[in-house]
């Protein structure tokens, strides 16, 4: 049956190519229920897919898109070093200088 792996945070469990056949129309509702992931699938003991929910297919597109994108990294980290040196706004603040 399943197994746990521990090479990727994403992914707890493993199942067979031929098991992920048998219950392919159940793995939606397992994936929600059991909190995963996603579910490796193997053959012969070796992960050759993994089948996760479109949310998180979603987020990890949208995390690539912005990792490729030079400017917006940028971007960034110039806000992430903003936040270190302390030049950050209170909320208050953020309105006054947006007119809101």
């Amino acid at each position: 049956m399943a197994t746990n792996l521990e090479t990727n945070r994403f992914t707890s469990e493993s199942l067979s190519v031929s098991e992920a056949r048998q219950c392919l129309t159940q793995l939606p509702e397992r994936l929600q229920q059991e909190e995963l992931g996603a579910l490796a699938v193997t053959r012969r003991g070796e992960p050759v897919m993994a089948i996760m929910s479109w949310e998180l297919f979603e987020s990890i597109t949208e995390t690539l898109e912005v990792l490729g994108d030079e400017k917006l990294m940028a971007a960034l980290r110039e806000s992430i070093q903003a936040i270190r040196d302390g030049k950050t706004f209170t909320s208050e603040q953020a309105r006054k200088k947006l007119g809101l």
